[in-house]
């Protein structure tokens, strides 16, 4: 017996023929898609179905990818605006880090997930790089049990980097750090049916030493897991690494012999040429981020080369503290016109392909592309549903990819399933508890991590930002 059986959509399949059914049905059986065809033909075939969805014309995608985030980072939402990347880690973000708990952790990803969830985010990434003390993992890593999404957990670090405005108490030494990389890998490594994994995500190339960085390689290895790190977001990452390592970041890496198809760097805004070449050859894979690069003024990273190049570019949100959002609806429209602007060429960047980016090659980045990515029978029933009639801005609908890209919002994100199982319907998150009382939980955990971080809260700090004024006419 088939567990559900959507007909009469729209079904966006991103399969290796990019097919699209106008007239659509998905068949499911627990974790799994069965079949995917034409609604007549399948609705003859199973005719016994412990559920049947109708989905009246409504277009579904898969579960969108996001590979780059850090989900405490959502408590800091709205305190980093108009500064440059060094400034915002040392004067905001660092002491926040160090005065984390293991609630906030929690609260932090509880509020940050659900966001997520509601753009369609099915599979997180979460690059936890502070651990001033210990149970912070264990937060987040709740929270994505809980909401029943695919997570990812990136367990960072950083042991030096305090001459270039590491705070001292995010660092931790080697050992200390190996031990704790170890521990979470023997304890949620696979778990929940495979749903969360674990990965080495260690903060950038310039805050950890040569014998760090090749101790995580090794443990990466070890576990058959993946290995994700920040590479050239800025000229001082650049700077920075050749300070602490002699080479530039991404040269620093492959000396290091870390590179491969389990590498996902991050940013990766100031490639060379060089370098691109060099991502090409050994398969390391990228998360372009594009509102946190927009918003911290980092640039516009060179995504049409890198994909001429055939380097897998997937998506991520980054931190709500560099976006100000965990938002994929918002970050693929970003995506695609800051490629156009950037390089001044319509071309440079389809709405197909930033579906592919936000699907499919978010699944290659992480190694996961023959488990989720499209809707085909034998992977996992990861899916969205999109209703265009849920907000005016998405009618007509034309062309799907499109509408999605160019013309979406929340409010059509209605329903949401990982490994067949409803986490959102319509509209509603069924695996929270009471989503507004998690949102005044989070309000309260920001407004005190503040206090502890000595960190100018929305209230009682905020100026006015009159940097143009002068600019008016008197």
């Amino acid at each position: 017996m088939l567990s559900h059986l959507f007909k009469n959509g729209i079904i966006v399949t991103v399969n290796p023929d990019r097919e699209i059914f106008f007239h659509g049905a998905v068949a499911v059986k627990d974790d799994r898609i069965v079949e995917v065809g034409p609604t007549e033909a399948l609705e003859a075939k199973y005719t016994d179905c412990e559920r049947v969805t109708d989905l009246e014309g409504r277009v579904m995608f898969p579960g969108f990818v996001n590979t780059h985030n850090h989900l405490f980072q959502t408590l800091l939402r709205g305190l980093g605006d108009d500064m440059v990347l060094k400034d915002w880690l040392e004067t905001m973000t660092f002491p926040a880090a160090a005065n984390l708990t293991p609630d906030d952790c929690y609260h932090g990803a509880m509020l940050g997930l659900m966001e997520g969830i509601h753009s369609g985010i099915t599979t997180n990434l979460d690059y936890m790089y502070p651990h001033p003390r210990e149970g912070l993992d264990d937060g987040v890593i709740k929270a994505m049990r809980e909401l029943g999404i695919r997570g990812i957990f990136g367990r960072g670090c950083m042991d030096t980097g305090i001459q270039y405005g590491v705070h001292p108490g995010i660092t931790q030494q080697k050992d200390d750090i190996e031990k704790g990389v170890r521990d979470i890998f023997e304890r949620y490594h696979n778990c929940d049916n495979g749903r969360v994994k674990i990965w080495v995500a260690p903060a950038a190339m310039w805050s950890n030493t040569r014998e760090t960085l090749k101790m995580l390689w090794k443990v990466t290895n070890e576990y058959k897991s993946g290995f994700t790190v920040h590479i050239s977001e800025t000229e001082f990452d650049r700077e920075a690494a050749k300070g602490i390592h002699g080479k530039w970041d991404i040269d620093a890496m492959i000396d290091m012999g870390i590179c491969g198809p389990n590498v996902l760097m991050v940013h990766c805004v100031h490639l060379t040429d060089e370098d691109i070449e060099k991502a090409g050859k050994y398969d390391l894979k990228i998360s372009h981020n594009v509102c946190s690069n927009m918003y911290l003024s980092s640039g516009a990273a060179p995504i049409p080369k890198l994909l001429k190049a055939g380097v897998t570019c997937s998506l991520g949100v980054d931190g709500a503290a560099s976006n100000n959002a965990n938002d994929m609806i918002e970050l693929m429209k970003n995506t695609a016109l800051m490629q156009k602007c950037a390089t001044r060429d319509p071309l440079s960047m389809s709405a197909e392909k930033v579906v592919e980016m936000a699907t499919i090659d978010g699944a290659r980045a992480i190694g996961m592309e023959d488990e989720i990515g499209s809707i085909e029978a034998g992977k996992k029933a990861d899916m969205v549903i999109f209703d265009p009639y849920e907000c005016v801005k998405a009618v007509p609908l034309h062309n799907p990819c499109s509408t999605l890209v160019y013309s979406a919002s929340l409010k059509n994100i209605t329903d949401v399933y990982v490994d067949g199982r409803g986490v959102m319907e319509k509209g509603v998150i069924l695996t929270a508890e009471d989503e507004k009382a998690e949102l005044r939980a989070a309000q309260k955990a920001a407004e005190e991590l503040c206090v502890r971080g000595n960190i100018t809260n929305r209230l009682e700090g905020h100026k006015w930002n009159d940097t143009y004024r002068k600019y008016e006419r008197q």
